[in-house]
């Protein structure tokens, strides 16, 4: 494939496009951000002062943005500008609507267009070992599969456009929901005298296991890796997984479907947030849980 252009180089799409530079690949990338733009160049991107600028010649554009507004924002420069058939990429998280009309944008210009969100955080962009969920038609999926397996380890076609957004979307609400439960469960044991060693090595090989317990787990000790034992530092950011429950939620009003747990983890994140959480692990608000539990019972 031909060069590649980077639309926005944050805390994911830096170290994104950096692994695209170390699989071989030439890469142009521009993001508002001139401290983005630094850490992009250390990593091997060619940095530009413009997303004119960054597509020129690229066979292949991929955007990393906070939200649907700005990648529609973007996708409506690009149509502009980049010849038909230069295939549009977005690694964004983003609302189903929005998805949807970036693939018609594309579409109307004769660009074949992939959503392919991902899961796995910034550990996860920076060492190559992200999960992509791919939306859009299996030929064009097929094309740039060998592209996305340079920035990640997994790499799963979920159906036609916007499908990488659904499945998004219902996994972060799986595990927005799961965190909360794990959570609970460590501050119940704790009221009950329970260690948290003895607690994971039950729960991890019992029916009670799941990624928030055993991957991630939210208190310090039992896995060394998890943000737990170095502060709650992301990670994955409280912030944005109440991003992406609050997508959940407005899929869920859009399609008309019942999801209780899902709703109830929005509330908590979004109140998490409020007293200050949201730029902590999601993990961390197993800290909210046993503060508001030690208040309840004074």
């Amino acid at each position: 494939m031909s060069a590649i252009a980077f639309i926005g180089l944050g805390h994911m799409g830096g170290p994104m496009a950096a692994n695209l530079v170390k699989a071989g690949h030439a890469v142009r990338g521009f993001d508002l951000s001139p401290a983005s733009l630094e850490l992009a160049r250390a990593g091997g991107v060619t940095t530009v002062a413009s997303v004119g600028e960054a597509v020129s010649g690229a066979g292949l554009v991929i955007t990393m943005l906070p939200a649907g507004a700005h990648v529609l924002a973007v996708w409506q420069e690009l149509v502009a500008i980049v010849p038909p058939g230069t295939l549009l990429m977005d690694c964004s998280t983003i609302d189903m609507g929005s998805a949807r009309k970036a693939h018609a944008l594309a579409a109307a210009h004769g660009c074949p267009a992939l959503d392919a969100p991902v899961s796995g955080g910034t550990g996860g962009a920076s060492a190559g070992t992200l999960t992509f969920m791919v939306g859009g038609d299996a030929a064009v999926f097929a094309e740039a599969k060998q592209v996305l397996e340079a920035m990640g380890r997994r790499i799963i076609h979920c159906g036609d456009a916007s499908a990488g957004q659904a499945a998004k979307i219902c996994n972060n609400m799986i595990l927005g929901i799961s965190m909360i439960a794990v959570g609970e469960a460590f501050v119940l044991g704790e009221r009950l005298g329970l260690s948290h060693q003895a607690l994971f090595d039950v729960a991890s090989v019992s029916s009670g296991q799941c990624w928030s317990l055993t991957t991630y787990c939210p208190v310090p000790g039992p896995v060394p890796t998890s943000p737990a034992n170095y502060g709650y530092e992301p990670g994955f950011a409280a912030a944005l997984m109440l991003k992406d429950l609050n997508l959940s939620q407005a899929a869920a009003e859009d399609t008309g479907s019942m999801t209780p747990l899902g709703a109830k983890a929005a509330l908590l994140y979004q109140l998490f947030a409020d007293e200050g959480g949201g730029e902590k692990d999601f993990s961390g608000i197993i800290n909210m849980l046993r503060e508001k539990s030690a208040s309840d019972t004074e």
